[in-house]
């Protein structure tokens, strides 16, 4: 039985699909710790509603980022947890945190990396004028929203998207694939090599979401 504990800053959209899915699908596994960086995050309503342990780590209170780190760690370690999920998590992490987790931490990031990294991935798609968008969850590693990527889905961007249409799209397809994602981890089917994961056994690693309806539109 793993156990994880999911880090979050605000609503844990995505962290209540985790929750949701594992005990939907019988996972190996149990959901120990919601923590938030903030002590008003929606998400941790749904977690305590759930029967899960809920901790706040607020940042502000600590002087610096090594302070704040060292003290979300301690709190992370009291679950001794398998596998540290960042869902929507708004903090930067420090190389020594990372590297204590390296290996059994997961992020999921809306674009399709290496492309737009950092915030406001939504308008940066829609300034750079591409045709698909999406999101990846890779493994946590000290360069900012990179690492070995796991699985990534991918959307469209339609004709009259704003940066809100189109992050409601993207954030429907995280729901689905952070989960299968997370599963994939606990049931011992990733292998790391380097920047590339594979599923064993192969499964395809890639969702599109939705992609035939929109087939030709804005052409």
């Amino acid at each position: 039985m793993k156990k994880l504990v999911i880090l979050i800053s605000g609503r844990g959209s995505n962290m209540e699909a985790v929750v949701r899915a594992c005990a939907r699908e019988r996972w190996p596994a149990q959901v120990a710790a919601v923590i938030a960086s903030r002590p008003d995050a929606a998400g941790l309503g749904f977690a305590a509603s759930q029967g899960i342990a809920t901790a706040v780590v607020d940042h502000r209170q600590y002087p610096d980022r090594e302070a704040f780190d060292a003290a979300l760690a301690a709190q992370i370690d009291s679950f001794a947890p398998d596998l540290v999920l960042l869902a929507g998590f708004m903090r930067v992490l420090t190389a020594g945190f990372v590297d204590r987790y390296a290996g059994r931490m997961l992020n999921i990031h809306p674009s399709l990396l290496p492309s737009f990294p950092g915030l406001k991935t939504h308008q940066q798609a829609l300034d750079a004028g591409v045709r698909l968008h999406g999101a990846s969850v890779h493994f946590v590693t000290s360069q900012l929203d990179h690492g070995p990527i796991v699985a990534q889905a991918a959307v469209p961007v339609l004709a009259g998207d704003d940066a809100a249409t189109l992050a409601a799209r993207v954030l429907a397809a995280e729901h689905i694939l952070y989960p299968r994602a997370v599963r994939w981890f606990v049931e011992g089917r990733l292998a790391p090599d380097g920047l590339r994961v594979a599923v064993t056994p192969p499964e395809p690693q890639w969702l599109f979401a939705e992609t035939t309806s929109y087939a030709g539109e804005g052409a």
